[in-house]
Formats: C-alpha cells, structure tokens, sequence
C-alpha cells in the first residue's frame, strides 16, 4: 500500500511539474507573441515595410536626388537598391498605397561617379534592371540619377538629380 501511495504522489509530482513548465513555456511564448506584435505595430505606424528582410519607407515630401539620401541617411538607411521584378512590384505598391498613383520617385542608383557605371547608394552591386525603352540616355550629359515609375511601363529612367522628386529609402534592419 506504501509503494502505491508513493507511485501516485510521484506520479502527481511529475505532472505538476510537468504542468507548471507547459503553463510556463506558454507564457514564454505569449511574451515572445506580444514583443513582435509590438515590433510589426512599430513598423506598420512609422510606415516600414518588409520586403525580402529589408524594411522600405516611402517619403511622399519632393527632394533633389542628394537632398533624399541625405533624408534616408538621417534616420539610418540609405535610398532603396532594387534587385528584383517582386521588390520593384512591392515598392510600386508601398507608393500606389500612399499615393493612388504610380507616382515618379527617387531610387537610390547613380551613374554620378562614372558616366555609365550604374551603382546603388547602399553600396550593394546593380544588376537587376528595368530601363524604360531607350533609358538610360544621359541627355545633355547631367542625367545621373535614377527614378523609378516613368512613362508607360512605368520603369526606370535616368533624369538630373536637382529634379525634385519623392523618394523610398531602406534599411537592412528596424
């Protein structure tokens, strides 16, 4: 009778124990819920989107080229580098959201340092491309800076950098 009253006392320790870490590990992850519901709610009020682990924000106010990176640096990410049909697609999208409209806007590539060499301001390499028809073309010899949503097909085109444009900056992380 002692062994059985010892097999169930035993027995009701390891599934109190046993209950105490399952209601703990549950409140671990209720936590750890919460924290990146905080962490999207963040993102989603001060308008950073993910797109392929980098987080995008489209800036509606017009700036020059120089004036929007300068913008983008200032809260710690650089104009957005685009390197890809769906991250193109999604940045259109981020801008139709705020604008309704496919609305001409400062990305971060630059010809400015080597007439033709097209390099992207966070320093990651351009190879992805989405020209509009007979872009680039360098009219008059200052078109250095590339915006994004121009004529039809709404693709790239390189136009001087003074224009005033809105622009998307990323980050890598938020």
């Amino acid at each position: 009778m002692k062994i059985l009253a010892v097999c169930v006392l035993g027995c009701a320790v390891v599934v109190l124990v046993g209950a105490a870490a399952v209601e703990e590990e549950k409140a671990q992850n209720d936590q750890t819920e919460r924290r990146n519901l905080n962490k999207r709610t963040v993102l989603s009020l001060h308008g950073w989107s993910r797109i392929n682990g980098r987080y995008f924000h489209f800036v509606p106010k017009p700036m020059t080229w120089a004036q929007a990176e300068k913008n983008c640096q200032s809260i710690g990410a650089n104009l957005a580098s685009v390197h890809n049909t769906y991250e193109y697609h999604e940045i259109q999208r981020l801008i139709t959201t705020a604008t309704h409209e496919y609305k001409e806007t400062w990305i971060g590539g630059s010809d400015a340092q080597q007439e033709g060499t097209w390099l992207w301001s966070d320093g990651r390499s351009l190879q992805y491309t989405n020209w509009a028809p007979g872009e680039p073309n360098n009219i008059h010899g200052r078109q250095h800076c590339l915006q994004m949503n121009h004529g039809a097909q709404k693709s790239w085109d390189d136009i001087e950098c003074h224009v005033q444009r809105p622009s998307v900056c990323e980050k890598r992380s938020c």
